[in-house]
């Protein structure tokens, strides 16, 4: 990746990026939809049957890989910028020890 994409076009800030707390959540979410749809799909006839006749895992999984890419799109739309220099008030003492 090119210092382009993690740069804004301040020239004092810089973007989150993977250390944005979407990007964690919306993987761990979507890690778990991939198990689950991949039990749904692969799992045996009783597992399938348990919840009134409904395939539980396959549509709980879909529905987990949906929102993890929703929260993908959320961080790449609307990135989190973060300054360079954050300024400090000088009049406070610093903290005792």
């Amino acid at each position: 990746m090119s210092d382009q994409s993690t740069k804004s076009s301040d020239s004092g800030t810089h973007r989150a990026g993977l250390f944005d707390i979407r990007i964690i959540i919306g993987g761990l979410i979507g890690i778990y939809g991939v198990i689950l749809t991949l039990m749904g799909i692969f799992g045996n006839h009783t597992d399938k049957t348990k919840a009134d006749g409904v395939n539980i895992n396959l549509w709980a999984g879909l529905a987990m890989i949906v929102v993890a890419v929703a929260f993908a799109a959320w961080a790449r739309l609307r990135p989190i910028v973060v300054p360079d220099h954050v300024e400090t008030d000088d009049d406070d003492p610093p903290p005792a020890h």
